[in-house]
């Protein structure tokens, strides 16, 4: 089975919610965008899955945007071919329309929700709506801790030296891999490939393989190579290719993964708490090119923040179970009160308009 292209356009961050989901499509080319309202249970990720389904059977690839708290669920999907897509636009992910009515519909799913059955679990859905935000808060001071002493040691190591030797490489790396085509420079749109989530600390690493033929694994305990990174997507770019840079879920300013799907390239970062599974075409050691003096020296202190580091992350991941936990049932809550045939046939009409536009 051909894996499936997914990625997150929102991360749980040290500053809370970061999201990217201006860059949801571009707007040059964006046909039809689908802006789904309503709460918890309602069937939006329902209604996604069933829409997308539909698109896949008639041969047209679909772009699975994962939510960042619950990677099983969906916060949209997106149809290249056809400049589409369909997106959660509730909090905290809201988006208004730009040309509403040209490109953007308003899907109201809160019209399948029985008023009067849940006007009677007011109480309990007030209580599981306050405690599902407690859960989040606490989560997003776990990542505060965490991100300052992984940030204390990337600090400790980063040196002019270092960046040069990263320079030089992706130097080295744009010469043979990435050849000028003579056109107008290429663009970026930037994804998360990974997300700090319920389920842990996770990346789609499948996305890359699914996307590359040849991947390039950085090697990279430290958050040291978002300077190459950044050299790299420049220089493809610069060369016309467009390209997909995918920043880090907890810094998010800095890049951690490349992808240029034209030419099947992507660089992944690989971490001894994630590593990257899959068989590389190259691999670069980019914990190697810090200074050797300072890795020995520094040894126990470096040891001591990741392990610290790791722990905290637990918690913070813990929390975001629980908040999954308090999620699932509230959705329990809302559920026997939604017409879901109702959401089905909403699906199915979707469906219908996009593979007209195909």
């Amino acid at each position: 089975m051909e894996a499936k292209v997914s990625f997150f356009l929102g991360a749980n961050t040290p500053a809370g919610f970061y999201s990217l989901y201006d860059q949801l499509i571009d707007p040059q080319s964006a046909r039809q965008i689908y802006l789904l309202k309503g709460g918890p249970g309602c069937g939006k990720s329902s209604l996604m899955r069933r829409a997308a389904a539909a698109a896949e059977e008639e041969g047209l690839s679909v772009e699975y945007i994962q939510c960042s708290g619950d990677p099983d669920s969906l916060d949209g999907v997106v149809f290249p071919s056809l400049g589409a897509a369909i997106v959660d636009a509730t909090a905290p992910h809201i988006i208004e329309p730009a040309l509403p009515g040209v490109v953007e519909s308003y899907v109201d799913l809160g019209r399948f929700y029985d008023r009067d059955s849940l006007a009677l679990l007011r109480d309990d859905i007030t209580e599981a709506t306050d405690g599902y935000k407690v859960h989040y808060k606490r989560t997003y001071r776990c990542l505060t801790a965490a991100a300052q002493l992984l940030e204390d040691d990337r600090a400790l190591l980063s040196s002019p030296s270092l960046d040069t030797k990263l320079l030089k490489r992706a130097r080295g790396i744009l010469s043979r891999e990435i050849k000028r085509t003579g056109r107008e420079p290429g663009r970026a749109v930037q994804r998360f490939l990974g997300a700090v989530s319920c389920q842990g600390i996770i990346c789609n690493f499948s996305t890359a393989d699914a996307l590359c033929r040849r991947i390039y694994e950085l090697s990279d305990a430290y958050g040291l190579a978002a300077g190459m990174l950044t050299a790299l997507a420049a220089g493809a770019m610069s060369s016309g290719y467009d390209v997909i840079l995918c920043p880090s879920p907890l810094f998010p300013q800095r890049a951690e993964h490349l992808i240029i799907p034209e030419l099947g390239l992507g660089f992944v970062t690989s971490t001894p708490s994630l590593p990257y599974p899959g068989r590389p075409y190259r691999r670069v050691r980019v914990d190697a090119m810090a200074d050797g003096e300072i890795l020995r020296k520094y040894k126990a202190r470096l040891k001591f923040s990741r392990k610290v580091a790791a722990a905290i992350l637990a918690e913070g991941t813990d929390a975001l179970a629980q908040a999954k936990a308090v999620h699932d049932h509230l959705e329990s809550l809302y559920n026997p009160h939604v017409d879901f045939a109702g959401v089905y046939r909403q699906a199915d009409r979707i469906a219908g308009e996009l593979l007209s536009i195909a």
